[in-house]
């Protein structure tokens, strides 16, 4: 295919009114090749001018690169035009809006060309000082009464990529229509050069609030436990153990190799604790020091995996597990009232019965923390399967991985001081409510116009039987699929962040005889639930 004179006058628009002398040559450079008849050229350029980046899952999220597709200074100035539009929409003119950015490629430029567009668009910008966790952006957009909060992070994705967060004045992440507000605004932006900016954003010289309100999270008396931790190479190192350390664990341990911010991310593949291979460092450090408990922390610290010890060895906990033990843990130690946790659609249903059995609320929301921080009033704790947790939702309205570090340790440490462990406390679950095992299948995809029909075709023709048992289908949105049938559940998804479709299973087998027995009909179950719906996914 040949460069389309269409194609080529959109990219010289672009190069003309991008303000970034390097990304400016990075696009010619490009463009060049195109026209020289390189078809590699014509293919990258046509996938860098392919549209712009849209918000989605509370904002802008993809690689680092020149044109209208990436992740570029060009894109942030009018990303921030449509969003002081937006407040100003909303009758936030001259309100104060927190901006602050992680330690990835771009993120600094980024964070410094928000808050120009937002202190010429008349706002109070405060600016987080350097590189740090999302959550403390979150918290400071509550505690100091901010009418937004703008954070520049990729979060866990992979290092060639970036990203441009959103909360507004709750301290939430937006959701619909403020979204789509954004999105006019950006529409009605000028070219990017002609963006007005000012000087004037003031770094905010106290940040220590944060941290001197997760050190009151701890209930318990007990604090004896040796912790190792890793923030994968990304920014909740300091802070995680100046965190911990307050709450009064002096005894954690950095993973070294991982432990200064690198936007590179040298020692994984993919810088996600879920991924595999990718907690095998802090797994060997914990074996290696005799460690209690294993924290890994992704690169804006925003999610939080434990490592524990079993009879086989080190293992981390899948997310529904960590989700379960703190939901458990939180209903257990509250003092409000009437108290609600909420999970997601995707995420194990054993919350449900652990609140039951509590006396306490449970709401399910669809995935995301945008809407699991509107799950409702009283809301004391939520999660999300993929390492989400929030155990302080009235200071911090958005997953926290710091503070749900801090009360694993003080859950850890009052079971150590009577000789018991996480898992000791996982096996009472299983027995009081069934085993809930779950497990995820992911298919990603080249050409992502294929994602919904997938969905849609699963949607209207759903399958009769899953692992030999009726099955119905009753979505609760059109683009989710989900299948129920006597002890399992599947909800199939577009991914909100990644080109792909993901399948959630879970299998419930109820504990009437050994809990041994159940979790081996459990773990076959759900292996022959996973093979029926990969063939179903791939068919």
């Amino acid at each position: 295919m040949s460069l389309r004179s269409e194609l080529r006058d959109r990219a010289f628009h672009w190069i003309a009114d991008d303000p970034d002398p390097a990304t400016r040559a990075e696009l010619q450079q490009v463009a060049a090749r195109a026209m020289g008849g390189d078809q590699s050229a014509v293919d990258e350029l046509a996938d860098r001018m392919n549209g712009t980046l849209a918000f989605g899952t509370a904002g802008l999220r993809g690689p680092v690169r020149a044109g209208s597709n990436g992740m570029n200074k060009a894109v942030v100035l009018r990303a921030t035009y449509g969003v002081a539009a937006w407040l100003t929409h909303k009758g936030h003119t001259g309100g104060t809006v927190i901006v602050g950015r992680d330690a990835r490629h771009g993120s600094a430029e980024f964070a410094e060309a928000a808050a120009s567009v937002l202190t010429a668009a008349g706002f109070v910008v405060r600016t987080m000082p350097g590189p740090l966790p999302t959550p403390m952006t979150a918290f400071h957009v509550r505690s100091l009464g901010a009418v937004a909060g703008i954070q520049i992070t990729a979060s866990h994705n992979p290092p060639a990529d970036n990203g441009y967060k959103v909360y507004t004045d709750d301290g939430a992440q937006i959701v619909p229509p403020d979204d789509s507000l954004i999105e006019t605004g950006i529409r009605d932006a000028p070219p990017a050069v002609s963006v007005p900016t000012a000087p004037g954003a003031v770094p905010l010289a106290d940040v220590s609030g944060y941290v001197a309100r997760i050190a009151t999270l701890p209930r318990g008396l007990f604090r004896d436990l040796r912790v190792v931790l890793t923030p994968m190479h990304g920014v909740g190192g300091e802070t995680a153990l100046e965190a911990l350390r307050e709450a009064g664990f002096p005894d954690v341990r950095l993973v070294e190799p991982q432990a200064a911010p690198d936007p590179d991310f040298p020692t994984v593949t993919f810088p996600n604790p879920e991924e595999p291979g990718a907690a095998d460092l802090l797994l060997a450090f914990a074996s290696e020091v005799d460690a209690d408990l294993a924290i890994a922390l992704d690169p804006d610290a925003d999610r939080c995996a434990l490592g524990v010890r079993d009879k086989d060895g080190w293992r981390m906990l899948r997310g529904d597990e960590t989700g379960v033990l703190l939901g458990a843990h939180v209903l257990s130690t509250v003092d409000r009232p009437d108290p609600l946790v909420a999970s997601t659609i995707v995420s194990s249903s054993m919350l449900s019965h652990v609140a039951a059995a509590h006396g306490a609320r449970h709401a399910e929301t669809l995935t995301g923390f945008k809407w699991l921080m509107r799950a409702g009033d009283g809301l004391v704790f939520a999660y999300e399967e993929a390492l989400g947790l929030a155990v302080d939702p009235d200071h911090v309205r958005d997953k926290d991985g710091i503070s749900a570090a801090v009360v694993a340790c003080d859950m850890a440490a009052t079971l150590k001081a009577s000789g018991r462990t996480l898992l000791d406390v996982l096996d009472d679950l299983y027995t009081a409510h069934g085993v809930h095992l779950t497990d995820q299948i992911s298919l990603r995809f080249a050409d992502i116009s294929a994602m919904p029909r997938l969905v849609a075709g699963l949607r209207s023709t759903p399958p009769e039987r899953l692992c030999g048992v009726a099955v119905h289908e009753d979505g609760p949105a059109p683009d989710i699929v989900r299948l129920r049938g006597e002890g399992l559940r599947v909800v199939v998804r577009p991914s909100g962040t990644e080109p792909k479709v993901k399948a959630y299973l879970e299998v419930v087998t109820p504990v009437t005889g050994s809990l041994a027995d159940a979790r081996t009909q459990a773990t076959t179950r759900l292996a022959t639930l996973r093979d029926e719906v990969t063939a179903l996914l791939k068919a």
